[in-house]
Protein backbone atom coordinates (compact mmCIF):
# COMPACT_ATOMS: atom_id res chain seq x y z
CA UNK A 1 0.00 0.00 0.00
CA UNK A 2 2.91 2.25 0.91
CA UNK A 3 4.67 1.79 -2.33
CA UNK A 4 7.92 1.06 -0.19
CA UNK A 5 7.69 4.33 2.04
CA UNK A 6 9.96 3.87 5.39
CA UNK A 7 7.45 4.49 8.39
CA UNK A 8 8.67 5.06 12.07
CA UNK A 9 6.79 4.55 14.94
CA UNK A 10 7.88 7.35 17.73
CA UNK A 11 6.15 5.96 20.79
CA UNK A 12 6.71 8.64 23.16
CA UNK A 13 7.80 8.87 26.91
CA UNK A 14 4.29 8.34 28.84
CA UNK A 15 3.62 5.60 26.22
CA UNK A 16 6.84 4.00 26.58
CA UNK A 17 6.80 4.31 30.47
CA UNK A 18 3.10 3.63 31.30
CA UNK A 19 1.37 2.92 27.69
CA UNK A 20 2.97 0.01 26.45
CA UNK A 21 -0.15 -0.99 24.57
CA UNK A 22 -0.82 2.02 23.03
CA UNK A 23 2.18 1.52 20.93
CA UNK A 24 1.89 -2.09 19.76
CA UNK A 25 -1.79 -1.28 18.76
CA UNK A 26 -0.01 1.41 16.71
CA UNK A 27 2.57 -1.24 15.20
CA UNK A 28 -0.57 -3.90 14.64
CA UNK A 29 -3.41 -1.74 13.02
CA UNK A 30 -0.66 -0.46 10.34
CA UNK A 31 0.83 -3.63 9.67
CA UNK A 32 -3.06 -4.80 9.16
CA UNK A 33 -2.66 -2.22 7.00
CA UNK A 34 0.21 -3.18 4.66
CA UNK A 35 2.77 -0.68 6.34
CA UNK A 36 5.93 -2.21 7.34
CA UNK A 37 6.63 -0.08 10.84
CA UNK A 38 9.93 0.25 12.03
CA UNK A 39 10.76 1.65 15.74
CA UNK A 40 13.96 3.48 16.15
CA UNK A 41 15.72 2.58 19.13
CA UNK A 42 17.24 5.53 19.41
CA UNK A 43 14.62 7.46 19.70
CA UNK A 44 13.89 9.05 23.44
CA UNK A 45 12.13 12.41 24.18
CA UNK A 46 10.43 14.73 21.58
CA UNK A 47 11.50 17.82 23.49
CA UNK A 48 8.23 19.52 24.74
CA UNK A 49 8.80 19.13 28.55
CA UNK A 50 11.74 21.23 28.80
CA UNK A 51 10.31 23.73 26.10
CA UNK A 52 7.03 23.94 27.81
CA UNK A 53 8.99 24.69 30.99
CA UNK A 54 11.52 26.97 29.58
CA UNK A 55 14.82 25.09 29.31
CA UNK A 56 15.67 26.15 25.95
CA UNK A 57 19.14 24.94 25.81
CA UNK A 58 18.04 21.50 27.80
CA UNK A 59 15.60 20.65 24.63
CA UNK A 60 19.09 20.96 22.26
CA UNK A 61 20.50 17.90 22.35
CA UNK A 62 16.98 16.15 22.66
CA UNK A 63 15.95 17.62 19.66
CA UNK A 64 19.48 16.08 17.88
CA UNK A 65 18.97 12.59 19.15
CA UNK A 66 15.13 13.22 17.78
CA UNK A 67 16.76 14.08 14.25
CA UNK A 68 19.12 11.04 13.79
CA UNK A 69 16.99 8.71 14.96
CA UNK A 70 14.38 9.55 12.76
CA UNK A 71 16.79 10.51 9.84
CA UNK A 72 16.00 8.87 6.24
CA UNK A 73 11.83 7.97 7.57
CA UNK A 74 9.54 9.28 4.81
CA UNK A 75 7.43 9.22 7.78
CA UNK A 76 7.14 9.52 11.52
CA UNK A 77 3.71 8.54 13.19
CA UNK A 78 3.47 8.77 16.58
CA UNK A 79 0.19 8.43 19.18
CA UNK A 80 -0.24 11.26 20.25
CA UNK A 81 -0.79 14.91 19.54
CA UNK A 82 1.03 16.59 22.26
CA UNK A 83 4.33 14.91 20.59
CA UNK A 84 3.71 15.23 16.96
CA UNK A 85 3.11 19.35 17.81
CA UNK A 86 6.04 19.57 19.47
CA UNK A 87 8.24 17.92 16.56
CA UNK A 88 6.20 20.62 13.76
CA UNK A 89 6.33 23.63 16.45
CA UNK A 90 8.76 23.25 18.71
CA UNK A 91 11.80 21.48 17.07
CA UNK A 92 12.40 24.66 14.03
CA UNK A 93 12.02 27.50 17.20
CA UNK A 94 15.05 25.01 19.21
CA UNK A 95 16.82 24.70 16.15
CA UNK A 96 17.09 28.12 15.22
CA UNK A 97 17.38 29.70 19.12
CA UNK A 98 20.82 27.67 19.08
CA UNK A 99 22.05 29.13 16.20
CA UNK A 100 22.82 25.75 14.51
CA UNK A 101 22.25 24.94 10.20
CA UNK A 102 23.06 21.80 10.38
CA UNK A 103 20.41 21.12 13.29
CA UNK A 104 17.71 23.61 11.29
CA UNK A 105 18.49 21.97 8.22
CA UNK A 106 17.91 18.38 9.76
CA UNK A 107 14.63 19.65 11.98
CA UNK A 108 13.39 20.72 8.27
CA UNK A 109 13.47 17.43 6.99
CA UNK A 110 12.16 15.74 9.61
CA UNK A 111 9.23 18.27 11.24
CA UNK A 112 6.90 17.78 8.07
CA UNK A 113 7.23 14.34 8.31
CA UNK A 114 5.75 13.81 11.50
CA UNK A 115 1.90 12.71 11.79
CA UNK A 116 -0.15 12.40 14.87
CA UNK A 117 -1.78 8.75 14.04
CA UNK A 118 -5.38 9.98 12.70
CA UNK A 119 -4.00 12.43 10.10
CA UNK A 120 -1.45 9.53 9.21
CA UNK A 121 -4.07 7.09 8.45
CA UNK A 122 -6.79 9.79 6.70
CA UNK A 123 -4.06 11.72 5.02
CA UNK A 124 -0.90 9.72 4.02
CA UNK A 125 -2.73 6.76 3.55
CA UNK A 126 -6.32 7.87 2.65
CA UNK A 127 -7.97 5.40 5.26
CA UNK A 128 -11.36 6.12 7.51
CA UNK A 129 -12.00 2.49 7.55
CA UNK A 130 -9.32 0.78 8.71
CA UNK A 131 -11.23 -2.92 9.62
CA UNK A 132 -11.95 -2.51 13.37
CA UNK A 133 -14.92 -4.18 15.33
CA UNK A 134 -15.41 -2.84 18.84
CA UNK A 135 -19.41 -2.82 19.71
CA UNK A 136 -19.59 -0.57 22.61
CA UNK A 137 -20.77 3.20 23.19
CA UNK A 138 -17.94 5.69 23.08
CA UNK A 139 -17.22 9.21 23.50
CA UNK A 140 -14.29 11.29 22.08
CA UNK A 141 -12.61 13.77 24.16
CA UNK A 142 -10.53 15.63 21.45
CA UNK A 143 -7.11 16.83 22.66
CA UNK A 144 -5.78 20.32 22.81
CA UNK A 145 -2.56 19.81 21.01
CA UNK A 146 -4.44 17.55 18.55
CA UNK A 147 -7.30 20.49 18.04
CA UNK A 148 -5.99 23.66 18.04
CA UNK A 149 -1.86 22.92 17.57
CA UNK A 150 -2.13 20.40 14.91
CA UNK A 151 -5.98 21.00 13.36
CA UNK A 152 -6.60 17.42 13.24
CA UNK A 153 -10.34 18.43 12.95
CA UNK A 154 -12.73 15.77 12.31
CA UNK A 155 -10.23 12.55 11.40
CA UNK A 156 -10.59 11.27 14.70
CA UNK A 157 -14.50 11.26 14.33
CA UNK A 158 -14.25 9.57 10.68
CA UNK A 159 -11.91 6.91 11.87
CA UNK A 160 -14.68 5.91 14.99
CA UNK A 161 -17.51 6.65 12.97
CA UNK A 162 -16.56 3.57 10.45
CA UNK A 163 -15.05 1.46 13.09
CA UNK A 164 -18.50 -2.19 13.34
CA UNK A 165 -20.32 -1.75 16.08
CA UNK A 166 -18.81 1.32 17.40
CA UNK A 167 -22.01 4.31 18.62
CA UNK A 168 -20.94 7.43 19.28
CA UNK A 169 -21.81 9.72 21.54
CA UNK A 170 -21.11 13.65 21.04
CA UNK A 171 -19.61 14.70 24.24
CA UNK A 172 -20.71 17.98 25.24
CA UNK A 173 -18.33 20.93 25.50
CA UNK A 174 -15.94 18.93 24.12
CA UNK A 175 -13.23 21.31 22.72
CA UNK A 176 -12.61 22.51 26.30
CA UNK A 177 -9.05 21.30 27.82
CA UNK A 178 -8.83 18.58 30.31
CA UNK A 179 -6.87 19.93 32.15
CA UNK A 180 -4.08 17.87 32.65
CA UNK A 181 -1.41 20.15 30.58
CA UNK A 182 1.71 18.19 31.76
CA UNK A 183 3.56 20.26 34.14
CA UNK A 184 0.03 22.65 34.20
CA UNK A 185 -1.60 20.03 36.32
CA UNK A 186 1.48 19.40 38.83
CA UNK A 187 2.24 23.44 39.32
CA UNK A 188 -1.66 24.22 39.10
CA UNK A 189 -3.27 21.04 40.35
CA UNK A 190 -6.67 22.49 41.81
CA UNK A 191 -7.34 24.54 38.92
CA UNK A 192 -6.03 21.03 36.88
CA UNK A 193 -8.40 18.91 39.39
CA UNK A 194 -11.73 21.74 38.39
CA UNK A 195 -11.23 21.16 34.62
CA UNK A 196 -10.96 17.67 34.74
CA UNK A 197 -14.02 17.05 36.86
CA UNK A 198 -15.79 19.04 34.67
CA UNK A 199 -14.27 17.14 31.58
CA UNK A 200 -15.46 14.22 33.70
CA UNK A 201 -18.98 15.26 34.54
CA UNK A 202 -19.65 15.71 30.57
CA UNK A 203 -17.81 12.00 29.65
CA UNK A 204 -20.54 10.39 32.68
CA UNK A 205 -23.39 12.85 31.19
CA UNK A 206 -23.42 11.21 27.32
CA UNK A 207 -23.54 7.37 29.46
CA UNK A 208 -20.87 5.94 26.77
CA UNK A 209 -18.76 2.70 28.32
CA UNK A 210 -15.58 4.07 27.35
CA UNK A 211 -13.65 7.32 26.55
CA UNK A 212 -11.49 7.62 23.75
CA UNK A 213 -8.68 10.55 22.66
CA UNK A 214 -5.57 10.17 20.71
CA UNK A 215 -3.45 11.12 23.92
CA UNK A 216 -2.70 9.07 26.99
CA UNK A 217 -1.86 11.93 29.00
CA UNK A 218 -5.24 13.68 28.88
CA UNK A 219 -7.01 9.65 29.66
CA UNK A 220 -4.73 9.41 32.84
CA UNK A 221 -5.78 12.87 33.93
CA UNK A 222 -9.04 12.52 33.28
CA UNK A 223 -9.21 8.59 33.88
CA UNK A 224 -7.82 8.98 37.04
CA UNK A 225 -10.77 10.90 37.99
CA UNK A 226 -13.45 8.71 36.53
CA UNK A 227 -11.66 5.66 38.77
CA UNK A 228 -12.11 7.93 41.77
CA UNK A 229 -15.75 8.53 40.97
CA UNK A 230 -16.39 4.64 40.32
CA UNK A 231 -18.10 5.78 37.05
CA UNK A 232 -17.37 2.46 35.38
CA UNK A 233 -16.21 4.64 32.25
CA UNK A 234 -13.39 3.01 30.74
CA UNK A 235 -10.34 5.21 28.84
CA UNK A 236 -9.09 3.62 25.54
CA UNK A 237 -6.40 5.52 23.25
CA UNK A 238 -8.01 5.62 19.46
CA UNK A 239 -4.77 3.33 18.43
CA UNK A 240 -6.48 0.16 20.84
CA UNK A 241 -9.82 0.74 19.45
CA UNK A 242 -9.03 1.01 15.71
CA UNK A 243 -6.92 -1.86 16.29
CA UNK A 244 -9.67 -3.97 17.82
CA UNK A 245 -10.69 -6.71 15.18
CA UNK A 246 -13.87 -8.99 15.60
CA UNK A 247 -13.16 -12.34 16.83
Amino acid sequence: MMGGMKVALMVTCVNDAMFPETGKAVVSLLRRLGVDVEFPEAQTCCGQPMVNTGYMDEAVPVVRTFVDAFAGYDAIVTPSGSCAGSARHQHAMIARRAGDPGLERAVAETSPRTYELSEFLVDALGVVDVGAYFPHLVTYHPTCHSLRMLGVGDRPRQLLENVRGLRLAELPRAEECCGFGGTFAVKNADTSVAMGADKARHVRGTEAEVLVAGDNSCLMHIGGILSRQRSGVRVMHLAEILAQEEK
